[in-house]
């Protein structure tokens, strides 16, 4: 979800627009213009219904970080890309409740937005204009059909995370709970990728080759994102095992803030290899400076800025303690939009966690099979 447009924020969440999404917006357009290509109404009314359906998995959405951020769970953006859309969590949900109540609120969102459109268009009266109509019982249409979808016993969709609360609420194990729902959510994905193949060579009920073939996508991507959940909740799992002495970075050098960038990447990064900095003055800590810092400055004014410049200075980060699990400092990190913190012991600095030390730990226990 790294290509996407930030279009603004509603309720503090951040809103963003994935490239795919252009894809099944121009689809739909023309799915709801055909037969009608020489029909202006119908190009308006095309282009009204999809950012109306635009409009309604934003609430689907919201829905779900709404009532996830009214039970602790906060949410950092919503995605919209060619399947829906996707809110993005700083943590997980910490209760099977919780997670109950952000799963099926999404669903339910969808359903009551259906439900209205059906309503309207049940008392449209009958003389209505075709395009009006059309929009109304599409929308009507394409909303239950998402709720339905997204019900769907398979992690990470909507019904895959009910069927995980239902079974940490039963087992009291969120770990052998999120492996049951992210396998049947793999399941669920080879069965739409058989299905898909069946529908394109079988072609039964009048379908077409171009029917499987999105069911094959969608299997597939169902397979990937429940593959993907279920590694994620391996790793959490593992850094949750660990502490911030355990992963920090020690052996930071201490760099003058008066150094200029061209010194510092001469000077420590060539020779040593060092990709982590305390910025400190007689003794005393003003910040911490990573490889990001550095390759912000272009190659031609490495010579004239200082680091003092592009560290990130002291009153901008959290500290952490040498005891705190590691699991809930990379969440801290997501919430803050932090890239580092440093680990204080009785009032001083002993060490550096950055975000590049925490995937570095998790690819070398994922290498030697830990």
């Amino acid at each position: 979800m790294g290509s996407a447009l930030n279009i603004g924020k509603l309720f503090g969440i951040q809103l963003r627009l994935h490239y795919s999404w252009f894809i099944i917006f121009v689809f739909f357009t023309i799915l709801l213009v055909s037969p009608h290509w020489l029909s202006p109404s119908w190009w308006i009314i095309g282009i009204i219904t999809c950012l109306l359906f635009f409009a309604s998995v934003v609430a689907h959405e919201l829905a779900h970080s709404l009532v996830g951020r009214a039970n602790g769970i906060p949410i950092k953006s919503i995605t919209l890309f060619i399947f829906g859309g996707v809110a993005q969590m700083t943590k997980e949900a910490t209760r099977p409740g919780a997670e109950f109540k952000m799963a099926a609120a999404g669903p339910a969102c969808s359903l009551a937005i259906g439900g209205l459109f059906f309503g309207l268009f049940w008392l449209f009266p009958p003389d209505i204009a075709e395009p009006i109509a059309t929009m109304v019982y599409w929308l009507a249409y394409i909303n239950v059909a998402l709720a339905i979808f997204n019900l769907i016993p398979g992690f990470p969709l909507d019904g895959g995370r009910v069927l995980r609360s239902f079974l940490w609420q039963v087992t009291g194990d969120y770990q052998r709970s999120t492996r049951i729902a992210t396998q049947v959510g793999r399941g669920v994905g080879y069965l739409f990728i058989l299905g898909g193949i069946l529908i394109a060579f079988l072609r039964p009920f009048g379908l077409d080759w171009f029917s499987g073939l999105w069911l094959v996508f969608i299997g597939w991507f169902l397979e990937n994102a429940a593959s993907a959940s279920y590694r994620q909740a391996k790793w959490r799992e593992a850094l949750f095992k660990f502490t911030a002495s355990q992963v920090m970075t020690s052996n930071c050098p201490v760099v003058p803030s008066s150094a200029t960038v061209n010194q510092l990447v001469q000077g420590y990064i060539f020779t040593g290899g060092h990709h982590l900095f305390l910025v400190a003055d007689e003794g005393k800590l003003e910040g911490i400076l990573t490889l990001q810092n550095i390759t912000s400055v272009s190659n031609q004014n490495r010579d004239v800025t200082q680091v003092k410049e592009i560290m990130t200075p002291i009153n901008k980060l959290k500290a952490v303690r040498p005891d705190q699990d590691a699991l809930s400092i990379l969440e801290q990190m997501d919430e803050n939009d932090m890239n580092q913190m440093p680990v204080v012991s009785e009032g001083r600095v002993i060490g550096l966690i950055a975000r590049d030390n925490l995937l570095r730990f998790l690819r070398i226990r994922s290498v030697l099979g830990i």
